[in-house]
């Protein structure tokens, strides 16, 4: 099972290592950043099980950053504050935030609060195919996410089988992330309808990697695009632009 990996948003620098090294002793990774910008770039770059946002930051409101987030994805997000007044906490509900805590805090609690947020979304990551995104270029290809079609840099179309397509949607929603094979048949499945088979598992999942690699790669044997990384699972190793409806 893969080390959940939290993102711990504080502008106080002190705070923010202490829960970052209760946390990491208490068996997570952790990740740190300080404003908006920093969530933006660590989320792209990285799987993120679980925020921990303050809410009172320097300069930006962190219900407003919940809301953006909670927009685009649904990575879990506990806010920490020490406003904890009913209405504050309802405010955070509000905006999407899956559970609240006030400062100050055992941290015992916060790690208890963790634990059990992590437990009731059942690993919902932020790698989970992203919503309503309707393009994507790479390397010269286009996707039409209005019409599940895929045309090569030459223009021209390149038929994909539905499970082809749901995998590279996984793939192109979570460009430079090394994704657990586990990770790509849980976001595969949740994007399935109901009239589709269900997401590959195992093995299946190998072959079906190598048939997609087989349309999009120049040459499948050597990929460019749709690696292994090994001791994990794959990774899409190229940059990936995305466009909203």
């Amino acid at each position: 099972m893969a080390v959940p990996k939290l993102l711990i948003v504080d502008d106080d620098s002190e705070m923010r290592e202490m829960m970052a090294a209760f946390l990491r002793r208490s068996g997570f990774m952790a990740y740190i950043a300080a404003t908006g910008d920093e969530i933006k770039e660590l989320l792209a770059q990285n799987r993120i099980d679980l925020i921990l946002l303050d809410v009172m930051l320097e300069y930006e409101s962190g219900l407003e950053i919940c809301k953006n987030i909670r927009a685009e994805q649904d990575v879990p997000i506990i806010l920490v504050s020490a406003l904890s007044a009913d209405h504050q906490r309802m405010s955070g509900y509000v905006v999407g935030a899956d559970d609240y805590i006030a400062k100050p805090f055992n941290p015992e609690l916060l790690l208890a609060r963790v634990k059990a947020v992590l437990r009731r979304v059942q690993r919902t990551p932020s790698l989970t195919y992203r919503r309503n995104i309707a393009s994507y270029e790479f390397e010269g290809w286009h996707y039409d996410g209005k019409t599940d079609e895929v045309f090569n840099p030459k223009g021209v179309q390149v038929y994909l089988s539905q499970r082809e397509t749901k995998l590279l949607k996984v793939l192109l929603a979570n460009p430079h992330i090394a994704l657990t094979r586990d990770e790509i048949i849980d976001a595969m499945d949740k994007e399935r309808s109901r009239t589709d088979q269900q997401a590959p598992i195992g093995k299946a999942l190998d072959v079906l990697v190598g048939r997609l690699r087989n349309k999009i790669e120049d040459n499948p044997k050597s990929p460019q695009m749709l690696k292994t990384e090994r001791s994990i699972g794959y990774v899409f190793a190229v940059n990936v632009k995305q466009q909203d409806r």
